[in-house]
């Protein structure tokens, strides 16, 4: 049995290579990015180059203890989030997430499809990045708002629902204003199949007034799309720094599940750097995921996760359900959300030139291999050597065979851990991979290059 790659792998070659099928290691990946087709729980397959887990993706989205005291004294007030209030000079203290873990879990689209899809092609028109995108002043957390109510009340004017309307039927998703002159982001698997035939894209805000969107670009390598309305003087949400977030922070998810526009729910930061890979042959996506135990469901997918301050951390993307339950159930408290960071990089390109980039190292990995890290194939497949000529990893010193064992110091086990990470930088960034080659451990610092995504 040999390694296969696909075009969708960032540690393919820069061109050329035909798009494969993908067996997976385990059970595979069910599809992300279409919202028409359900998830289900797929059988185990022959080996792989990017060593998928056995997860099956199904696209969608600490406290502070009680000071103790004398027996008998009255507990600390509490706040809108039901953390007691802190003293003055008190200063909470919060822990940094743990590393990413694949969870063998069955994942649901959010996108809330209600009905077929069938539509026609629509113009993907670059637009000139003339305004930047909203972001923290300089890049610090903002103030925390007083609660729930108070944050609702400033993010639910820019949040949307988007609904994609033909002759085969009409979808449902989320989205939230980017920029005032009316660029609006979602997921792309919420308006992937308006790209494809003929129907109309309609956004819906909070005052109850509708407009149509075009399509300006989308890429499902990343899961992102954005749209424009003829409207001026919208309210964007900011993006804040998704690196600054930590576990245990209060989160609030707004969108539209089940065509339930308006729907706010509340949860906390409960894993970093979750990768989630998903999708099928034609379009997957890798995300370095946030996940959350707010309430995601089906209709939630391209709604904002914000922070206590009312800033973007987030665009929620998946959620989880336990293998055997139907691709159709609700949130379990395990959602997932694309970075904003990631989401700000890929929005500004979709704006500026209609398509996104994505990072590559360009080597095969070998799915056959068990044991610590994640192995470069000691073989070419179809013509593709294990690693590129020229290519990244080639001028790192990188052989076949080698054995991946950390990126950036973090331990990689499974290959859609190393691709998520990779898939979480930018061209042109150099990331340090630990190696194993005959026993000898090494560094060696790797520039990555780019492709363009669809």
């Amino acid at each position: 049995m040999e390694p296969v790659s696909t075009e969708n792998n960032p540690f393919a070659p820069p061109s050329g290579y035909p798009r494969q099928e993908e067996p997976a290691r385990g059970p595979a990946p069910a599809p992300l990015s279409s919202p028409a087709a359900p998830a289900g729980q797929a059988s185990p397959g022959p080996a792989t180059s990017t060593g998928w887990a056995s997860t099956t993706w199904q696209q969608s989205g600490t406290r502070d203890a009680p000071e103790e005291g004398v027996p008998g004294a009255p507990m600390p007030p509490l706040d809108s989030w039901g953390r007691p209030q802190p003293r003055p000079r008190e200063q909470a203290s919060r822990g940094l997430g743990a590393g990413a873990v694949v969870l063998v879990v069955v994942l649901a689209l959010v996108a809330g499809a209600l009905g077929s899809w069938g539509f026609q092609q629509l113009a993907l028109d670059a637009a000139p990045r003339d305004v930047p995108l909203p972001v923290s002043a300089n890049g610090e957390r903002a103030p925390e708002l007083t609660g729930v109510a108070d944050i609702a009340s400033q993010v639910l004017p820019s949040v949307v629902s988007i609904e994609v309307r033909g002759s085969a039927g009409a979808g449902t998703g989320s989205g939230f204003v980017l920029r005032e002159d009316g660029y609006i982001l979602t997921n792309n698997h919420v308006v992937s199949a308006a790209a494809e035939g003929g129907a109309q894209i309609a956004v819906l805000f909070s005052d109850g007034s509708e407009h149509p969107a075009e399509l300006v670009g989308r890429t499902s390598e990343y899961d992102l799309a954005v749209l424009k309305v003829d409207l001026q003087g919208l309210t964007p949400l900011a993006l804040a720094d998704s690196d600054a977030v930590v576990v245990g922070d209060p989160v609030v998810a707004i969108g539209a599940p089940l065509g339930l526009r308006g729907t706010v729910t509340t949860g906390i930061v409960s894993a970093l750097n979750r990768p989630v890979s998903a999708g099928d042959a034609e379009e997957t996506a890798f995300i370095n995921a946030i996940q959350t135990d707010a309430a995601i469901n089906p209709g939630n997918s391209g709604g904002p996760l914000v922070d206590a301050t009312g800033e973007v951390i987030g665009i929620n993307s998946a959620i989880a359900q336990p293998p055997g339950l139907s691709a159709t159930g609700g949130s379990i408290g395990l959602g997932f959300a694309i970075p904003s960071n990631q989401a700000r990089r890929t929005a500004e390109e979709l704006i500026e030139t209609g398509t996104a980039t994505y990072p590559v190292i360009g080597v095969l990995l070998d799915s056959r291999y068990t044991g610590e890290g994640v192995q470069v194939s000691t073989e070419a497949q179809q013509g593709q050597e294990p690693v590129t000529p020229d290519g990244p990893a080639d001028r790192a010193g990188i052989q076949p065979g080698d054995v991946i064992l950390a990126i950036d110091g973090r331990p990689v086990t499974e290959a859609d851990e190393l691709i998520v990470a990779i898939r979480a930088k930018a061209p042109g960034d150099a990331v340090v991979l630990t190696l194993r080659s005959e026993d000898e451990a090494r560094e060696v610092r790797v520039v990555l290059s780019e492709l363009s995504g669809g």
